[in-house]
C-alpha cells in the first residue's frame, strides 16, 4: 500500500540486534523460506501480501530495500510473522503474539506508511506501537475480507479490458482520484513520478483493467492489486462520478473476478466496513465474508 512514511526515528542496529535476540522472535533468513512459504499458505487469501512476495524474491531473507520478516517461534517451531518494511504485515499472528511484534517494532524504531491484514493481528501490534509512534492519519478497525472462488452470475461488462501504456495519461487522473476518496490525501501532492511508475507497472504486468467511454473518459477501473499463484487481491475500485447510480458496479465486477480467476482460483478483496454501497454490489456480485482486516494509516 502506497502512503507516507511516519517520521519514526532512524534504525538502530544496536536496538535491531538486542530485539532479535529474544528467544522467541529473530527476523527470517533464508533457511525460513520453507517454513515461511508453509505458514502463508495456510490462508492464502489473508495472507496474500507474503505469498506474492515469496513467490517474487523466493527467500524469507531480508531484501535489498530494507524488507525484513519478524518470525514468532514456540520453540523450534515457525508460528507467526510479519513483514516489516515501509508497510507492516502480519503473517499468522494472533492476538498473543501480536503485542510482541509491535514492542520489537517500537524497538527498532521503524518507519512505516501503514499497517495492514487480518483485523486481530493488526490492532494487536497497534496496541503496543500507539503510545511510541506518530499519530496515524486514520484507523480503520474494520474491514471485512471477502473472497469468490467461481465465475459471478452477473453479466460481466463486456467494455473491461487491460489498459495500455499508451492510456496511461488519461488513467493516471482516475487513479489519483480514487486514492484520495479511499485514502483522502493525493498521492501526488509531491510530484506523480513514483505513483506514475506504479500505475504504469500494473498496466505493463496486465493487472489495470479499465473501460472508456465514446468521449476516452474512464468509466470504470480496477486492478489486480496484489497477485499470487493461489489468489488475486483486487483493489484499486473506481466509477467515474458521471456514471454512478446507474447499476453498472456489478457488471464491471463481475468481469474484475472473471479477469482474475484467468490468474489464480480464488479472487479476494477487503471494503470499509461503512462502505454499504460498494458491499451490496460485491455481495451481489458473489463475494462473501471469510475474514476481517484493520488499516492503520500514516
Amino acid at each position: 500500500m502506497l502512503g507516507r512514511v511516519a517520521p519514526w526515528l532512524p534504525s538502530a542496529k544496536s536496538d535491531i540486534r538486542s530485539a532479535a535476540s529474544s528467544a522467541a522472535l529473530r527476523i527470517l533468513g533464508d533457511g525460513d523460506t520453507d517454513a515461511l512459504w508453509d505458514l502463508a499458505a495456510a490462508d492464502p487469501v489473508a495472507n496474500i501480501f507474503m505469498l506474492s512476495h515469496l513467490e517474487a524474491a523466493r527467500t524469507a531473507a531480508p531484501t535489498s530495500a530494507g524488507g525484513r520478516v519478524i518470525g514468532v517461534f514456540d520453540g523450534g517451531t515457525l508460528t507467526g510473522a510479519c513483514w516489516a518494511g515501509v508497510n507492516v504485515v502480519p503473517v499468522g499472528l494472533d492476538a498473543a503474539a501480536g503485542p510482541e511484534v509491535g514492542r520489537y517494532l517500537a524497538r527498532s524504531r521503524s518507519r512505516v506508511s501503514s499497517i495492514f491484514g487480518p483485523a486481530e493481528a493488526v490492532l494487536s501490534i497497534w496496541s503496543e506501537l500507539r503510545d511510541v509512534s506518530p499519530k496515524p492519519f486514520d484507523v480503520r478497525p474494520e474491514q471485512p475480507l471477502m473472497q469468490m472462488a467461481g465465475r459471478s452470475t452477473v453479466t460481466p461488462a463486456p467494455g473491461l479490458r487491460p489498459a495500455r501504456v499508451d492510456e496511461l495519461d488519461v488513467l493516471l487522473p482516475a487513479c489519483t482520484a480514487m486514492f484520495e476518496e479511499e485514502v483522502g490525501y493525493s498521492p501526488v501532492s509531491n510530484g506523480d513520478r513514483h505513483y506514475r511508475q506504479r500505475v504504469k507497472g500494473l498496466i505493463e504486468r496486465r493487472q489495470s483493467l479499465v473501460d472508456f467511454d465514446a468521449a476516452g473518459r474512464v468509466v470504470f477501473k480496477a486492478e489486480l492489486g496484489t497477485v499470487s499463484a493461489q489468489a488475486v487481491q483486487i483493489q484499486g475500485v473506481w466509477m467515474n462520478p458521471e456514471y454512478r447510480g446507474q447499476g453498472l458496479s456489478r457488471s464491471y465486477m463481475s468481469a474484475v473476478v472473471a479477469a482474475a480467476l484467468d490468474v489464480a482460483p480464488l479472487v479476494s478483496l477487503y471494503v470499509n466496513s461503512y462502505n454499504a454501497p460498494a458491499r451490496a454490489s460485491y455481495e451481489a456480485v458473489g463475494f462473501e465474508q471469510v475474514g476481517t482486516f484493520a488499516t492503520i494509516l500514516f
